[in-house]
């Protein structure tokens, strides 16, 4: 399977400004790749590479305000996302840092950190016992980029549908062995409350309640390690120029779910049934609850978050889907850290 460069799990190296930025997506427009700043030049920054100190940067709207304060001409506005977003362009780049490159290196490399030494060996046990064929596996994050510290996080990317879907089910397996891997226990979910949902008004239970059977992530060698899949490229579906996506404000709906195959790929996605319209912005009266097929998300937050035939409530920005100016349905978009949510009931 052929993987093309410059899609979610890899990282951009800009050519004058020594900033990365991770890739998000798997659809981009022609003249620069959607990818969201990650890692930047400043002097306090405890992170080094090349002699140069950096600094990891968190939030998204933080990302946005150092943008704009100093580097705007790495934002876009995007008419087919209705959305402003962060970029590079392809003019821009000095290198694109692949997952599957990175894992090969580390194979290669003869003297590792500890946090290298972990990665290679967990994709190593990953592939062996998940019977992963080669270039199917790989390291994204700071460890992909030379800015990892002892303390970085595992995170690891599978490519394939197919592959992902099998791997998927061989984890459950992967868990119940004494391998060093394993789920989060009950202490570790609740600093991951704290991180991933703090701010939010997400009772801990709701949290945890699909938290605890979530298999794409967990503890190993006592490192956090978190699993992203991605689709094959033949299952893509169109280009960056065949969507058209119009904001229709927020929502706040009850659905129910009638397919969650894809919740376990980035982006991830459920087919819905809406059930009934809580909340919904004044210019988006007159649409019709029929209309609303789907949550997507871009973020490994909602990953595996409900099953099918589960009703959840679920609140994020509404949106008008137009594919190829034939098909049109309206989703609901889970990016907002605090305001969004899909919780059980």
């Amino acid at each position: 399977m052929k993987i093309l460069k410059g899609i979610e799990g890899d990282y951009i190296e800009t050519k004058n400004d020594n900033l990365f930025f991770d890739v998000k997506g798997l659809l981009h427009p022609n003249d620069y790749i959607i990818c969201f700043l990650r890692f930047f030049p400043h002097p306090e920054g405890s992170r080094i590479k090349n002699g140069i100190n950096f600094k990891k940067i968190y939030k998204l709207e933080d990302r946005y305000a150092l943008l704009r304060e100093k580097y705007p001409e790495y934002l876009f506005f995007s008419k087919e996302l209705d959305l402003e977003v962060q970029g590079v362009k392809e003019k821009e780049i000095k290198k694109i840092y692949t997952p599957r490159n990175c894992f090969k290196k580390l194979l290669e490399k003869k003297i590792l950190s500890t946090s290298e030494k972990r990665s290679r060996t967990l994709c190593e046990l990953f592939s062996s016992q998940g019977n992963l064929s080669e270039g199917s596996i790989g390291i994204t994050g700071s460890i992909m980029v030379g800015l990892n510290t002892e303390e970085s996080d595992i995170d690891i990317i599978i490519y394939g549908t197919e592959t992902s879907v099998k791997f998927q089910e061989k984890l459950v397996k992967i868990f119940e062995k004494s391998n060093n891997c394993r789920k989060y226990n009950i202490d570790e979910y609740k600093s991951h409350y704290n991180w991933r949902v703090g701010g939010s008004n997400i009772p801990f239970e709701d949290f945890l309640r699909s938290e605890q059977r979530k298999q794409h992530q967990g503890k190993y060698m006592d490192t956090d390690f978190f699993i992203r899949y991605i689709k094959s490229p033949n299952d893509w579906k169109g280009n960056f120029y065949d969507y058209q996506y119009k904001n229709f404000g927020r929502i706040k709906l009850k659905a129910h779910i009638i397919d969650s195959r894809d919740s376990i790929f980035t982006p991830c996605s459920y087919k819905i049934n809406p059930l009934k319209i809580l909340e919904i912005s004044n210019n988006s009266n007159k649409i019709n609850i029929k209309d609303i097929s789907e949550i997507s998300s871009f973020r490994g937050r909602f990953c595996e978050h409900a099953r099918e035939n589960e009703k959840v409530l679920v609140e994020g920005k509404l949106e008008k889907v137009i594919f190829k100016k034939e098909l049109e349905y309206f989703r609901v978009l889970l990016s907002d850290q605090i305001q969004d949510k899909m919780i059980i009931i």
